[in-house]
């Protein structure tokens, strides 16, 4: 790389040209290399793979409905089932892979203590997926609340 010449005119500047002869020899040994390797990376063996027709069966579980009448009465799967019961129950469905999803159907007039007990009765098993069956209705507008 020439920063000068060795004329006396030009004393003072710098050359600024880029040599280009040594960013050509490169690009040029890349473009040997490459036209080497291409075909060496096409090439492929055929293999006969056999064909099956056959789909994978994902095993989906069964919910389990849990319900709960205005007394307080539970059922597992329409079964009567007393609340002493539902933690090793819990432990049972909680094993399983993949596990069931509970599904709490309770009464409008159920205590909000006895729903509390149920849901922690399960988390303690270890359950993962509960929810609770609703009816759908009529939508009223809720009010605004008021500011005082």
């Amino acid at each position: 790389m020439a920063f000068g010449s060795f004329d006396s005119k030009n004393t003072g500047s710098a050359m600024s040209e880029i040599n280009m002869i040594p960013l050509i020899d490169v690009m040029l040994v890349l473009l040997v290399i490459f036209m080497i390797t291409a075909p060496l990376l096409s090439h492929t063996i055929r293999i006969n793979v056999p064909q099956v027709s056959a789909q994978p069966t994902e095993e989906t579980p069964q919910p389990i409905d849990l319900a709960v009448d205005a007394h307080g009465a539970l059922f597992w799967n329409d079964q009567p089932v007393a609340e002493t019961d539902l933690p090793s129950l819990f432990e049972q469905q909680a094993v399983r892979d993949p596990q069931p999803e509970i599904r709490i159907r309770a009464d409008r007039d159920t205590r909000y203590g006895l729903l509390a007990r149920i849901m922690g009765a399960a988390r303690v098993a270890g359950m993962k997926r509960l929810g609770f069956v609703t009816q759908p209705g009529a939508t009223t507008p809720v009010p605004p609340a008021s500011t005082m």
